[in-house]
């Protein structure tokens, strides 16, 4: 059986074309330390979410508030003995493009928006302690940064003030935080077990969560009043600059795959995620922005060698919803998806993989001060991505 093929088309859709719960934007797969020989591949992704809402009071109709993006991913394993590898994964493991569309004075969250953006540098030893047994781990390293406005009806209009300072009116339309670009950094630990005439290998691995000591800056508009229910005299502007511990969540990844016939192969993961650790506190508002819930994903399918140098994979994943409220910020809920893929390995050593994930995400209510402000269901998401790799 050649399991490296099938393999390469399992990471080539596996580890691009997909977005999971939360924030995160891949599965963080260390199968990379698995593959034979000296190893480096490139590869490449696009995620196009349809995610629209209906608003709660309004009904106006909050079309693609989930913008589409692309990812980069850069892996290699180099053998330095026998017994001793190194790797290298170059990705972007979490991120948000959120983007309400409408008037902020007539719509529940007319220009409210959330963008946030990790890269990641992971670099890995795996020694192989026999021929079955294997123990892996490494440091992570991380830069983020983000920046989050909340605007709309739901927040109450804008911040009025009396000229000695004192609040009207404690709205909060038009307030955003800048998450300065930090750098954070953490490990990744693990193990495997493995008989190759089957094909069988079994890997636990855990992920740090990261600590990111971000500065921020904080606005808010406000409008300074004569008095209650007087009339305006200056339009102005709260800022406040300060720093705030961003955690990128911790991770549980239980991969295994196993020959069931000849040139067939059986694969399957489960993923745990601790998203509620990510939070973003508004100082000048005394409230969190940002609430998540933990996430399980679940994996399973197979893959088939139709030729020497041709395989073909099929997954089917399911992400279990949490509470239908969530944050208008990350306005999904759970999701089931299928994958297709395929990979064609060339004779001088070079590999052409890809594939396709379509996801129906589970149906969610925008929720805000105590309200639901959105109803969100019937939404989709397709990803595709391309990988070019080469053993040598």
């Amino acid at each position: 059986m050649n399991k490296t093929l099938v393999s390469s088309a399992m990471l080539a859709v596996l580890g691009t074309t997909v977005a999971a719960g939360g924030i995160e934007r891949t599965n963080q797969t260390n199968s990379v330390l698995f593959k034979k020989g000296n190893y480096v591949e490139l590869g490449l992704g696009t995620v196009r979410p349809s995610v629209s809402g209906e608003g709660e009071t309004t009904g106006y109709d909050y079309d693609d508030v989930a913008n589409d993006f692309s990812q980069k991913e850069f892996r290699a394993k180099i053998d330095i003995n026998d017994r001793l590898s190194f790797g290298i994964i170059l990705d972007q493991p979490f991120g948000a493009d959120i983007e309400y569309g409408g008037n902020s004075a007539t719509t529940e969250l007319g220009g409210t928006k959330a963008f946030a953006e990790v890269e990641a540098q992971t670099f890995l030893l795996k020694y192989q302690v026999n021929e079955n047994a294997s123990v892996f781990g490494g440091l992570r390293r991380q830069k983020a940064s983000g920046d989050i406005t909340l605007d709309g009806t739901t927040y109450g209009g804008t911040l009025q003030v009396l000229p000695t300072g004192t609040p009207v009116a404690a709205g909060a339309s038009g307030y955003n935080i800048e998450l300065q670009d930090t750098v954070g950094t953490g490990y990744t630990v693990g193990a495997a077990y493995e008989i190759p005439d089957i094909a069988l290998r079994v890997a636990l691995s855990f992920n740090s969560e990261i600590t990111h000591k971000m500065d921020t800056k904080e606005t808010l508009p406000a409008n300074v009043v004569l008095a209650p229910g007087g009339g305006t005299v200056a339009t102005t502007e709260v800022t406040q600059n300060g720093s705030q511990d961003v955690k990128t969540p911790k991770s549980w990844n239980l991969e295994f795959q196993s020959g069931v016939a000849e040139d067939t192969l059986v694969f399957g993961s489960v993923r745990w995620v601790e998203h509620s650790v990510f939070g973003v506190y508004a100082d000048l508002l005394s409230s969190e922005l940002v609430s998540l819930e933990d996430t399980y994903t679940y994996t399973l399918g197979v893959g088939r060698r139709f030729s020497p140098n041709f395989s073909a994979l099929a997954a089917i994943s399911y992400e279990a919803g949490g509470d239908d409220e969530v944050s208008p910020l990350a306005p999904t809920n759970g999701y089931t998806s299928v994958t297709l893929g395929g990979a064609y390995t060339f004779d001088n050593g070079f590999e052409l993989s890809g594939g396709a994930s379509w996801r129906q995400v589970g149906d969610a209510k925008g929720y805000a001060r105590n309200a639901t402000r959105a109803t969100f269901d019937g939404n989709t998401v397709f990803g595709a991505g391309i990988k070019l790799s080469y053993t040598f």
